[in-house]
């Protein structure tokens, strides 16, 4: 086994990474035979190629800017096949231009498979999806959480990467009472969207938090102890004055109300991690 000698979260330019895994300086997919690793980059800061996580399941788009992508004389071949030609598979994502952040060993947890995407001449094509995860996450469960004010100096794309990765709907634990799990992710990318204004009655928070930020709270539409879900369909911000009042008066107008702004808060998710229409209307050419 490589060991590059750098810890998961360690930021590289593309040069130290290139020097660290003697492979290439360009592309999206870096194959050393000197290491015996696979170099992949998910880069947000591009827009042709469609990475998106799941669930702590990167599903990672294949090389081959034109045209339908093959599997046949290229690096998806090795990714493809890395479960059994020996081949370590380092993933780097890009969040901010040329930060390479490194998230470590992947392996496929599920087969590969085919969708539709753009090419660089703005025709569909068939592109190669591989379901790929962090060794790490998949011995440890999801790193450490992050404190409140760690997660308060995430970029738009980082909270709307770890929303979607952490959120793995985690099962309530059962002790004296049921403790249901909520995602501090989550609850600090509605209260981004929400700008500093309760999201129901449109007002400005309150007052300002301990961290300097506008006090709003979470408030799931359907409550998780009614079988609702800590997940951004069913999660709003707003103000305390509306909260008490959702949860006194459980009105059927107002849960209609709030779940179109969840859809709105879903959809805010979506262009965040960059792929929303419009976003597919407007992408951008780059180079894998």
């Amino acid at each position: 086994m490589f060991s590059p000698g750098i810890s998961i979260g360690a930021e590289l330019t593309n040069e130290e990474m290139r020097s660290l895994f003697k492979c290439g300086n360009m592309g999206g997919m870096r194959r050393s035979k000197q290491t015996g690793t696979l170099v992949i980059i998910s880069d947000d800061t591009k827009g042709l190629y469609r990475d998106v996580w799941k669930n702590g399941v990167l599903h990672y788009t294949g090389m081959g800017k034109v045209g339908d992508q093959v599997l046949e004389g290229n690096q998806n071949e090795t990714l493809y096949y890395s479960d059994t030609n020996g081949v370590e598979v380092h993933l780097f994502e890009v969040l901010q231009k040329a930060v390479y952040t490194y998230r470590g060993i992947v392996k496929l947890v599920d087969k590969p498979y085919k969708s539709t995407q753009p090419d660089d001449n703005g025709n569909m094509r068939e592109v190669w999806m591989f379901p790929v995860m962090p060794i790490s996450e998949m011995a440890q469960g999801i790193s450490r959480e992050l404190s409140e004010q760690e997660i308060s100096k995430l970029s738009d794309k980082e909270l709307a990467r770890y929303a979607s990765v952490k959120n793995v709907n985690k099962e309530p634990k059962t002790t004296e009472t049921v403790v249901y799990y909520r995602d501090p992710y989550l609850k600090q990318l509605v209260k981004r969207i929400a700008d500093g204004k309760c999201q129901y009655c449109g007002n400005d928070a309150p007052f300002l938090d301990k961290e300097g930020q506008p006090y709003l709270e979470e408030h799931h539409v359907v409550r998780l102890a009614d079988g609702g879900k800590d997940v951004i369909d069913n999660v709003v911000a707003i103000c305390p004055n509306c909260h008490r009042k959702m949860h006194v008066l459980k009105n059927e107008t107002d849960l209609v109300v709030l779940t179109s702004i969840a859809s709105h808060n879903r959809r805010q998710l979506e262009k965040y991690l960059g792929i929303s229409e419009m976003y597919e209307r407007k992408y951008k050419k780059h180079e894998r």
